[in-house]
């Protein structure tokens, strides 16, 4: 037979950021508490965080963390909107999770991408975020 020993996956990567999201900063501290928490409430092994860099744009963390999924059982981003803001390029990301069989939470979000069913939802929540972004504020 030509079987392959199964990968044992250890726990969940924390992903954390050092720039505004959706215009606020949040400390990193803050972000792996959120995260710790959500991973407990979850019943969830939590690994340290990668902490994505400050510049625009940067994907760098994001890229090893991904490269560490065969070896983990997914990964908890602080929130969605740390995601890359091209629509194509949170689908490629969607895939190479899905793709090595883990899975990523969002833990201010509490959602989960765990199979092909997932993608619209995530999809649908970042339309609503960037509809509002465009709104014009409302003056009573």
């Amino acid at each position: 037979m030509n079987e392959r020993p199964e990968t044992l996956r250890s726990g969940y990567r924390g992903y954390i950021g050092s720039r505004p999201v959706l215009g606020s900063r949040i400390p990193q501290h803050v972000q792996n508490l959120v995260i710790r928490d959500y991973a407990a409430r979850s019943g969830l092994t939590f690994k340290l965080s990668a902490t994505e860099y400050a510049m625009p744009h940067c994907y760098m963390m994001l890229e090893q963390v991904l490269a560490e999924l065969p070896g983990l059982d997914g990964m908890i981003a602080y929130t969605l909107f740390m995601l890359p803001e091209r629509r194509g390029r949170r689908q490629e990301i969607y895939r190479r999770i899905l793709d090595t069989g883990a899975c990523l939470h969002t833990a201010v979000e509490g959602l989960v991408l765990a199979s092909e069913a997932d993608i619209g939802r995530l999809e649908d929540i970042w339309s609503v975020q960037q509809a509002l972004t465009h709104m014009a504020p409302v003056r009573f």
